[in-house]
């Protein structure tokens, strides 16, 4: 129970997640063109958007809320009213001079489930001297980060970068050539691909789980990790390519049922079944398609398609290791206790107090932490603690033998998985 309120808490949280904001800028004919797809509810709430994961955890979340709750039309007439504001907050400069951009439009997307994110397209234009040969483009660090991208000019010269705790860009090229290089297109999108998967990939963590729980020895899970990687590394590049489009009605109910076979498949079996990293090489085409629709959020620069690509894939592939190792780092001593069926008082009361430091923590709360921690840490301090108790009680009955583990820790984690991999299956076909 307590592992289905993590879950439904975390859902929640992630209707409310914050993304980069994605500016496509042009300059041509005298004129510098933005337009800045953003989330308008966080910037009307005054919401602190900077290093923050969902706008729940935000003091004044109800305003967001409020906001998001009104018809499109009311937010694009209050972006108008409170633009000289938020005008203020945006920094554009033609070599080295300030430019003041006007309000050309305001595009409200039309979303009608409240639990989804809605996207504000705001359509900024700025005068440029003809002979003006770089521009700078930047916002404050309180509306969050910024993706900027360049057009008008060839692909292969074209700017990409995001923009966060407020910086500036560089001075770009009007005519294009100011380019990342490729190590610091790999460095970026490795931290994409690492928050997709913690703080943000819940099913794709629960999947992970479920390829370790089976799997009792180091060497077999690495093989199945390995297989899942290099699926999802194929799809997600053919997806960027445009060659494969499935749409995400499809992909995310099936992401949701491979959560449920891994899960069920370790309740039934007791060990590892030769067709497994096959059926995991296969659900890791799907999981894939599902990166490509984060990837959609950030784009891939052209300029830089393969290192981006590489980056994201090794930031996914070191979030799943992360996993890994601290769901072993935690059970490890269980498994031991029960394999040589030893009683280990010590051992008990280790995870007994480990269980007990993440209640705390739970009570503390995200808000009294490091930003690192309130975001990689205070969102698992519930299951981790629920997997300290099992492992606990698995210690303490480990003169049943080596079916302790299994018995106390594999199959109530399996259980509790297949639960909610169902609940999802549910919840995105029918609901």
């Amino acid at each position: 129970m307590a592992l289905l309120l993590w879950v439904a808490l975390v859902r929640m949280a992630a209707a409310h997640e914050v993304f980069p904001s994605i500016a496509n800028f042009t300059a041509e004919e005298g004129t510098l063109s933005i337009e800045i797809a953003t989330t308008a509810e966080a910037i009307l709430a005054g919401i602190d958007l900077d290093g923050l994961e969902d706008t729940d955890a935000a003091e004044n979340a109800a305003d967001y809320d409020a906001l998001r709750a009104l018809p499109p039309e009311e937010i694009a007439d209050q972006v108008e009213a409170n633009w000289p504001e938020i005008a203020e907050n945006i920094v554009i400069t033609a070599d080295g001079d300030p430019v003041l951009a006007d309000l050309a439009g305001v595009e409200v997307e039309d979303v009608e489930n409240f639990d989804l994110r809605r996207t504000t397209t705001l359509v900024l234009t700025a005068p440029l001297s003809v002979d003006a040969e770089t521009v700078q483009i930047g916002w404050t660090r309180s509306y969050g980060d910024l993706t900027l991208r360049q057009n008008g000019v060839p692909d292969d010269v074209a700017f990409t970068q995001t923009l966060s705790g407020g910086e500036i860009s560089p001075a770009i090229a009007i005519a294009g050539g100011t380019v990342q290089s490729g190590w610091a297109v790999f460095a970026d999108y490795i931290g994409v691909g690492f928050d997709h998967i913690i703080p943000l990939g819940l099913d794709h963590i629960l999947f992970v789980l479920g390829l370790f729980f089976l799997a009792q020895r180091v060497g077999p899970l690495l093989w199945q990790v390995t297989a899942f990687t290099l699926a999802h590394t194929i799809t997600l590049a053919l997806a960027a390519l445009g060659i494969v489009n499935v749409p995400p009605e499809i992909v995310e109910p099936i992401i949701a049922a491979s959560i449920v076979y891994v899960a069920v498949e370790n309740i039934l079996t007791p060990g590892l079944k030769p067709w497994r990293p096959a059926v995991v090489f296969a659900f890791g085409l799907l999981h894939g398609l599902g990166f490509a629709s984060v990837l959609g959020e950030f784009g891939l620069p052209e300029s830089a398609f393969i290192p981006a690509l590489i980056g994201f894939n090794v930031g996914v592939e070191v979030g799943q290791l992360v996993v890994i190792a601290v769901a072993f780092a935690v059970s490890a001593a269980a498994l031991r206790a029960s394999q040589i069926a030893g009683m280990e008082t010590g051992v008990v009361a280790g995870y007994i107090v480990f269980a007990l430091l993440c209640v705390a923590g739970m009570a503390v709360g995200a808000d009294a932490m490091p930003d690192w921690a309130a975001t990689y840490i205070a969102p698992f301090l519930l299951p981790l603690s629920v997997l300290g108790f099992l492992c606990a009680v698995c210690v303490a009955a480990s003169s049943v033998g080596t079916v302790a583990y299994r018995q106390f820790v594999a199959i109530p984690a399996s259980a509790a998985i297949a639960v909610i991999g169902a609940w999802w299956v549910i919840e995105r076909t029918l609901l």
